[in-house]
């Protein structure tokens, strides 16, 4: 018997009971739909985080302080105070690297007038909007003479100056304090959001690193270095000239454990997606269950239409059907069960991800592989939960089966 004719015949049987043959779908539908759905959203959440992390800067490079060990106490990572301007003078020597801005930070209250509003105080350099590529929205970012004169001078991020000043509205030249100490607004940064650690970049404030250090917290050293290489595929290179360059400064023997860490944003994305991907494992693993239950749900109602249709194959074998015939024809019609039940469940995995995307303003991707994976495993569900009864209906013995009421 030919596959076109045993295609026919399968849907023919399927078209006669379509309300059973719906229901058996369901299973795979919303296997299918759940496994999609929640691929979709994990891998929108991954290319979201990358994007969201890329947005700092693709050269960006970051020193940071490390531990500290002395006289057998050990400090955690940021507890040493061995990263001093002389680090970042040396990192602007390497030919690898193209901006280097050091970094100093504290926390205080900003007021203005009867407004208010507690705030980290980030010290930085003049290279640190093209190192982050973060633009100005009003005024100017403060420039080399305010580093060198430790100016009182202070650019506002987006978060701030809304609660400060209201939504829309220009301070530059308004004057606040922090602390003790009076500053004059030169500038307001773009609205940033999220950073790579999730922190509100619009929720802080810019001055010289050099004002952080002799007039807001007194502290010597720089809390990190943040520098740009050249280029993305000059990154590996800048990272292992940073690391030999700082390790022979700080006088770390080879094969020593240094004083401070350099991270790329490769290492944070890498991190950040980890996290993300282990969830969607979890949760595509959990909708697969579902996938397991729709098979046994096919295998259940082909047993039941072996049974109901036990003469239909007797006459069929005693007119010359042979038995792979009869398989095959059962087979298919598990298959096909599983395919469109799967097609479907692809499709509503789709609206359901748009859905949460229009809604929920939450990312979502659905990458090729994983529709080809669905159809594939489907297709699979429908061979290994359909054979058992097709290998049944197949093993009938002719006369017994044209017997049976």
């Amino acid at each position: 018997m030919s596959i076109l004719m045993t295609l026919r015949i399968a849907f023919k049987a399927l078209g006669r009971n379509k309300m059973r043959t719906a229901l058996t779908m369901l299973g795979m539908i919303i296997g299918v739909a759940a496994v999609i759905a929640m691929v979709a959203l994990g891998t929108g959440a991954q290319a979201a985080i990358e994007e969201q992390v890329r947005s700092t800067g693709t050269n960006r490079i970051t020193i940071r302080s490390g531990s500290f060990d002395r006289g057998g106490a050990r400090g955690g990572a940021g507890t040493s105070t061995r990263l001093v301007q002389a680090d970042a003078d040396l990192l602007r020597t390497l030919p690898e690297i193209e901006f280097v801005a050091e970094q100093a930070s504290t926390r205080s209250q900003v007021i203005y007038g009867s407004a208010n509003w507690n705030t980290n105080v980030q010290g930085t350099n003049v290279d640190m909007p093209a190192i982050t590529s973060w633009r100005v929205q009003y005024g100017d970012f403060f420039g080399p003479d305010d580093v060198r004169g430790a100016a009182k001078v202070v650019v506002l991020g987006n978060n701030v100056a809304i609660n400060l000043f209201g939504e829309g509205v220009d301070p530059t030249g308004e004057i606040i304090r922090l602390r003790n100490h009076v500053f004059r607004v030169i500038g307001v940064m773009a609205e940033r959001g999220a950073g790579s650690g999730g922190q509100n970049q619009d929720d802080q404030v810019f001055v010289p690193y050099t004002t952080v250090l002799k007039k807001l917290s007194g502290q010597q050293s720089l809390n990190d270095i943040i520098v740009s290489a050249y280029s993305a595929d000059r990154i590996d290179a800048a990272v292992a000239t940073i690391t030999t360059a700082l390790g022979a400064a700080h006088g770390i023997p080879p094969g020593e454990d240094p004083d401070f860490f350099v991270q790329t944003l490769n290492d944070i994305i890498a991190l950040r997606t980890a996290q993300t991907s282990t969830m969607t494992a979890l949760l595509a693993g959990i909708a697969g269950v579902s996938l397991v239950v729709g098979g046994i749900g096919i295998m259940n109602i082909m047993l039941v239409s072996v049974t109901e249709r036990t003469r239909e194959i007797g006459l069929r074998m005693a007119i010359g059907a042979r038995g792979n015939d009869v398989l095959l024809q059962f087979l298919i019609e598990a298959i096909v069960i599983s395919l469109v039940g799967g097609a479907v469940g692809i499709a509503c995995g789709y609206g359901v991800s748009e859905g949460v995307k229009y809604y929920n303003n939450w990312p979502s991707l659905v990458p090729p592989d994983a529709v080809v994976t669905a159809v594939g495993f489907s297709a699979a569900v429908g061979v290994f939960f359909g054979f058992y009864p097709a290998r049944k209906a197949a093993g009938l013995d002719p006369i017994e089966a044209l017997r049976f009421e």
